[in-house]
């Protein structure tokens, strides 16, 4: 499979994030836990050196616990502030106030010493579309004060949001970067719903996560669907076609139809809890 997706919407958002880091005091990125290395967007790096930073793993509920746990201390071993977030149900939220204020402590010191008390921290929050910053966001400021959606792309403009007397976030657009050097990163990206379902072929994509499930996650999608591990992901998925008697006319299989059910039953984490990716790779 090949993954090539980067609207021009996005290259306009990367200029506005370029321009905008030099108001900025610590930089707030969401990854998904499911994929912490792939769902982090490289280009941040670069926008975002010289300024504190803050990795946010989300949706820590959908992914294994101990892999997560693994990914964590990576990242802190590198430098980063981070913390396990769920946005939906808003567990974790409540401490990222605390991270944010552990990131900035260097600049709040600084400021007190020049006699500037009270200043807000200035936080700008990035991730990639459908990571669940708008609800990340809605969860943090208990309000709803973005449009969320399940579908990527649906923060288009910046906007500056007052959390509480400490913290004012700028929202950002999701990005992704121009070009997936590794495609396995790509076909991570389109497991969790980061690169949009149209340009997509769900088929390759189902037989894709079965393949990989049963490599790492042994039995788990049998279990999950009541049906015997085939030969190759190919068979695995009629069996499960079979069984969730998904037909075409004429009472020919429909795979299309099998393998969307396996990509939603993952993205909903009903299959299990699963990270994709470890940090030993």
């Amino acid at each position: 499979m090949h993954f090539q997706w980067y609207p021009g919407h996005m290259t306009k958002a990367k200029r506005a994030m370029q321009e905008d880091i030099k108001l900025i005091d610590v930089v707030i990125e969401l990854v998904d836990a499911r994929i912490p290395y792939s769902s982090k967007n490289p280009d941040i790096d670069e926008i975002a050196k010289n300024k504190a930073r803050i990795i946010l793993l989300n949706k820590y509920d959908l992914a294994n616990k101990e892999k997560t746990a693994e990914w964590k201390n990576w990242y802190e071993n590198k430098g980063f502030h981070v913390a396990l977030v769920n946005s939906k149900s808003g567990a974790g939220v409540r401490a990222v106030n605390e991270v944010v204020q552990s990131a900035c402590k260097e600049k709040i010191e600084r400021d007190r010493k020049r006699g500037i008390l009270n200043r807000p921290i200035r936080a700008m929050i990035v991730g990639i579309p459908n990571v669940g910053k708008s609800t990340f966001i809605n969860s943090f400021a208990g309000k709803a004060c973005t449009k969320t959606g399940n579908k990527p792309g649906v923060t288009k403009g910046k906007q500056w949001i007052r959390l509480n007397k400490n913290v004012e976030l700028l929202d950002t657009p999701g990005i992704l970067w121009p070009k997936f050097e590794d495609q396995t990163v790509g076909l991570r990206l389109a497991f969790i719903g980061s690169i949009k379902d149209e340009v997509l072929n769900v088929l390759d994509l189902g037989l894709e996560l079965i393949k990989f499930l049963d490599t790492y996650y042994e039995g788990a999608i049998e279990e999950f669907y009541q049906v015997e591990q085939g030969e190759d992901s190919i068979e695995t998925l009629k069996n499960i076609a079979i069984k969730r008697g998904c037909l075409q006319k004429g009472n020919e299989l429909d795979y299309d139809k099998a393998a969307g059910i396996v990509m939603d039953d993952f993205k909903a984490g009903k299959i299990g809890k699963f990270t994709l990716e470890f940090p030993e790779y």
